[in-house]
């Protein structure tokens, strides 16, 4: 189909006659990406997942076992295994390297890290991307994020409720209608190492960097992104489902892009430094 996923999906009505299942196969929208489905987790294994969200917004240096101490310092018995696997549902991994970092799939190309001592000064020379875990009172959701360094700028972004590559993907080729960048930084999951994703990027000859590192060493500025959002309107929302967590994150989106000033920016809005940056008037 020619149109965008996200027009094919906006045509799928879970209060419809017909099934989601069914909507989704006849709009070409895979039903991974269409974010009102409920993930399948006791409210228990919930509750400490949004306190395990919480707790590595705070510290992503934390891995299972600290993660485990942590919880059990707040009163839940709970065991490395349990909270080794919650956290590896939540695609989170501590930040140290060492044996517990996180690998690439099999196969998968790894690119050199190229944003080292490289100094950021125009639009459109470093983009990255990232995927954040999400909360919800009833399941949970993954947020994709493609974010243009110099003016902050939000390109695009995506939910799903798997971790599953395609929606990263999906927000990539919506953020390159918008420009094309010098560099393209990722980390080494396999979302991003994946030869769906990394063709895209190669096609338009774009140089692919990856940090290796984990989360929250070189994609500082979609760190603070998911900082922003969680605090300012994930965890105070705490929204009931795909579709309100949807709605909500389309408003903050836009309030981040087109009204929120950053003092590292003059005082200017995201939008405002990458339109100019980029030439648009």
């Amino acid at each position: 189909m020619s149109l965008p996923l996200s027009t094919r999906r906006g045509w799928v009505d879970s209060s419809a006659g017909l099934s989601v299942r069914r909507q989704c196969r006849l709009a070409g929208v895979p039903r991974s990406s269409f974010y009102y489905v409920p993930a399948p987790e006791s409210e228990e294994n919930l509750v400490l997942m949004r306190l395990i969200d919480e707790q590595y917004m705070r510290h992503p240096e934390f891995g299972s076992p600290r993660m485990t101490d942590w919880l059990a310092e707040q009163g839940h018995a709970v065991n490395r295994k349990r909270v080794s696997r919650l956290m590896q549902r939540m695609g989170l991994q501590a930040i140290t390297p060492g044996p517990h970092t996180s690998k690439p799939a099999p196969g998968h190309v790894i690119y050199p890290y190229l944003l080292r001592d490289l100094r950021i000064d125009r639009v459109n020379q470093v983009w990255s991307t990232d995927i954040t875990y999400v909360p919800m009172r009833h399941g949970f959701m993954y947020l994709t994020a493609v974010m243009e360094w110099r003016s902050r700028f939000v390109l695009a972004w995506e939910l799903s409720n798997t971790l599953e590559g395609l929606f990263c993907v999906v927000a990539l080729e919506r953020a390159l209608s918008r420009g094309t960048p010098e560099i393209f930084n990722t980390d080494q999951g396999s979302q991003f190492t994946s030869q769906a994703f990394t063709r895209v990027l190669l096609d338009k000859g774009i140089a692919i960097s990856m940090d290796g590192r984990g989360r929250a060493l070189d994609n500082v500025f979609i760190e603070r992104l998911w900082w922003s959002v969680k605090y300012e309107e994930i965890y105070p929302k705490s929204y009931a489902d795909g579709h309100e967590l949807h709605r909500g994150l389309d408003a903050w989106f836009n309030y981040y892009n087109y009204e929120r000033r950053h003092s590292a920016l003059d005082k200017r809005t995201p939008a405002e430094v990458f339109h100019q940056g980029a030439g648009w008037k």
